[in-house]
């Protein structure tokens, strides 16, 4: 597919990239000579106000991907083709789907100044597709299969690249086990909370799971293992490695024996990050300090990354995984509710708008997390099934990659959970059959 644009940006080579790769395999190609455009006989896109040849596809161009700078886009919501868009335009399309889709998945809004939530977040309440309710469809997928179809009905010898459904199952592991292992100021703190609200239960629970006549209820490790194997299923595993524990960071520690040898059995078996720290979000040379640590513990080079509690900032936070040498990151999602957080169900290379340039980052994203529906969206295990129903069908409409966020301490024993690890079950024995 050969493009025309007046002015070739790094804005418009970025989603000419992505859109060419969805849709034929491979980056759509510029030019800017209208001579060259004209003459060529393939299918062809004019993003131009002027139309060049008759048999063209055009579409006028909104001006984002021409812009410089960061700056407040005036954004109507309208209805085209059955789904909400943006950036209205004329042409052989209704509206401009490369700015559309570079506004999105840049996560232009992001830049702009906007409320935190409690955790110094990007709140997600910003955001257009909460506000504009489209937060739950991977719409960037949608509109890629209507503009699919428009194109081949002028181009019917275009060839089209055809995807697949996937599933992606990631665990984050920031608290590996309940009692076992903390040492025993942590263990003593832990009791004397517990007399203090009464909670002889837990007391009496501890006492056999530190005697070993009772399992951890956070050690889940062998029933995962177990429905990864019977589904046949390739999880990602991420693990905090903070080497102070901290308000938010509340894993033992990676010196501990027990540490190495969980982070070691999981290399072994799966592909595995790490879980930066709370910490590193305020200093983050202790980044490239984790990841060695989990390096020299398993053997193996660390180069995907998850956001603890999904502590995301851009563009500092990305930048700082990419000095590090993390080339896969599975934090775009919300740690405040589930949903599309860049509107798409596919992975995609993060574009850093400040320097204007497209970085060698893979973003992978999920839209789905345990945490979120349990304490955000207050909903029951079976209210989650429900819900991770819908995320499933909404993404193999559109044969994108499905990816769940869960955590060791849901799938566990602990009565807080009851009743979640069977919800998990049931949602991977449908989606597997």
């Amino acid at each position: 597919m050969l493009v025309y644009t007046p002015h070739i940006t790094n804005r418009i080579r970025y989603i000419m990239d992505f859109i060419g790769i969805e849709i034929t395999g491979e980056p759509f190609v510029l030019t800017e000579s209208n001579t060259l455009f004209k003459d060529f006989g393939g299918p062809k896109i004019n993003y131009s106000n002027e139309t060049i040849s008759v048999s063209e596809y055009r579409i006028k161009p909104f001006p984002l991907l021409t812009e410089k700078g960061i700056n407040a886009q005036v954004i109507t919501v309208f209805e085209s083709y059955g789904e909400k868009a943006i950036f209205k335009t004329e042409g052989d399309f209704s509206f401009d789907i490369f700015a559309a889709t570079f506004y999105l998945l840049s996560r232009y809004e992001e830049y702009l100044p906007h409320q935190k939530d409690m955790y110094g977040r990007y709140a997600h309440e910003n955001s257009l597709a909460f506000r504009e309710n489209f937060l739950a469809v991977p719409l960037v997928n949608r509109w890629l299969l209507i503009f699919k179809n428009s194109l081949k009905e002028i181009f019917p010898s275009l060839t089209i690249c055809e995807h697949s459904f996937s599933f992606l199952p990631t665990y984050d592991i920031d608290e590996a086990y309940s009692y076992k292992y903390k040492g025993w100021f942590r263990t003593a703190g832990a009791v004397a909370k517990a007399m203090l609200n009464g909670n002889r239960t837990k007391i009496a629970e501890r006492k056999k799971v530190l005697r070993g006549k009772l399992q951890d209820p956070y050690d889940s490790y062998g029933w995962m293992d177990t429905l990864h194997e019977h589904y046949q299923l390739h999880p990602r595993y991420f693990f905090l490695v903070a080497q102070q524990t901290g308000k938010y960071d509340r894993n033992i520690l990676p010196g501990k024996t027990a540490f190495k040898a969980i982070a070691r059995q999981h290399a072994g078996k799966y592909n595995i990050g790490i879980h930066p720290s709370w910490q590193s979000g305020d200093k983050p040379e202790l980044i490239k300090k984790e990841m060695t640590v989990l390096e020299d513990i398993t053997g193996i080079k660390i180069i995907s990354s998850r956001q603890h509690f999904i502590r995301l900032t851009l563009p500092q936070t990305f930048r700082y995984l990419v000095e590090a040498g993390i080339k896969e990151d599975f934090s775009m999602g919300y740690g405040s509710i589930n949903g599309f957080r860049a509107s798409v169900a596919s992975p995609f290379y993060w574009y850093d708008l400040e320097r204007e340039e497209k970085t060698g980052l893979l973003l992978y994203p999920f839209c789905y997390m345990d945490a979120n529906s349990f304490f955000e969206q207050k909903y029951s295990a079976n209210q989650a099934l429900v819900e991770m129903r819908q995320y499933y069908k909404a993404v193999k409409e559109v044969d994108g990659l499905l990816i769940t966020l869960w955590h060791n301490t849901f799938l566990g024993t602990d009565d807080l959970f009851k009743g979640w690890r069977e919800a998990y079950s049931q949602f991977i024995s449908e989606i597997s059959t």
